[in-house]
């Protein structure tokens, strides 16, 4: 049983990280219709933040979210300034290539400045530390951390969209562009500002995942792939949609736990010889090819 409820915790702590990274992009697609194939690279560029800001400044890697928020929030605004609105001129083709180009440019960027090695936070007040739940659960206290800090940054975002002026033009813009502007809504520069909040939630996220997962410039790739199997679940454009389908994303990914569970429960020999902890993430992309075959507009789906 202390293995079913270990994997359960872990996988809702994970999900919670992963509706943060999710957020970002469903913010993007939800205002403008463009998918970001470098939401990833973005990601990484906050791991590396985090990561480096806690060595140069002597604080704690929890402590740098303010500043992993800030570069993921310029960076956008300049991606989309210098770069995303020429492509929303374009055919969906060249945006589709844009932000893949853009992902290539940034992981580059990373390898050069970086280089290919993985680095990881070795110091910290709550790293090396765990905490003891009771009935077997034991937890890393980053990770714990790290969950509750990307659902208190999840609410603030959630609140600036849906209870702010701020949030209502947003709302808007993406609803219906032209009627907006008609009312007087700045649309260019609602568009700024949903690349900017949304880069600035997935550095975010990146600041908090470093403190228990190793970065090298190639780590966007992964958690681009999870990120769209989120949104798909959730639904494009739904805010609610990404946080509850980023837990449930976090379980499939502690399935060899759950699958531990039953061999020892019942004792079936061919399941100990399955690797399914190979197979972890194949079974979040069989979820995500699933739902786009069977409801396109995913779970929470509003925006047509």
């Amino acid at each position: 049983m202390d293995i079913l409820l270990s994997s359960l915790v872990a996988g809702i702590m994970f999900g919670m990280a992963l509706s943060l990274v999710a957020l970002g992009l469903t913010i993007i697609f939800g205002v403008m219709d463009i998918v970001n194939f470098a939401h990833g690279e973005f990601l990484m560029i906050g791991m590396y933040t985090g990561l480096l800001t806690a060595q140069a400044a002597g604080v704690d890697p929890l402590l740098t979210l303010p500043a992993a928020a800030l570069v993921g929030f310029v960076l956008g605004v300049l991606c989309y300034a210098g770069f995303v609105k020429y492509l929303l001129r374009g055919p969906m083709i060249a945006q589709l290539l844009g932000t893949f180009g853009l992902m290539l440019f940034l992981r580059n960027m990373a390898l050069l400045i970086f280089g290919a090695n993985d680095r990881a936070v070795h110091q910290g007040l709550l790293v090396g530390k765990s905490i003891d739940l009771g009935m077997g659960v034991i937890i890393p206290a980053t990770k714990l951390a790290a969950a509750g800090l990307a659902a208190v940054s999840f609410g603030a975002v959630w609140l600036l969209m849906n209870r702010t002026k701020f949030g209502k033009a947003l709302t808007a813009t993406a609803l219906n562009p032209q009627g907006a502007r008609y009312m007087g809504i700045p649309t260019e520069r609602m568009n700024a500002l949903a690349w900017g909040i949304g880069c600035a939630s997935v550095t975010i996220a990146g600041a908090l995942i470093v403190n228990f997962w190793s970065v090298n410039p190639y780590i966007g790739l992964l958690f681009t792939m999870l990120a769209f199997a989120i949104v798909a679940l959730g639904g494009f454009g739904s805010v609610p949609g990404a946080f509850f389908a980023g837990i449930v994303v976090g379980l499939i990914t502690e399935i060899p736990g759950f699958w531990d569970f039953l061999t020892y429960t019942f004792d079936i020999d061919w399941m100990a010889d399955v690797p399914m902890t190979s197979f972890k993430y194949m079974w979040v992309y069989l979820a995500y090819f699933l739902i786009m075959v069977v409801r396109p507009r995913g779970l929470f789906g509003w925006k047509h």
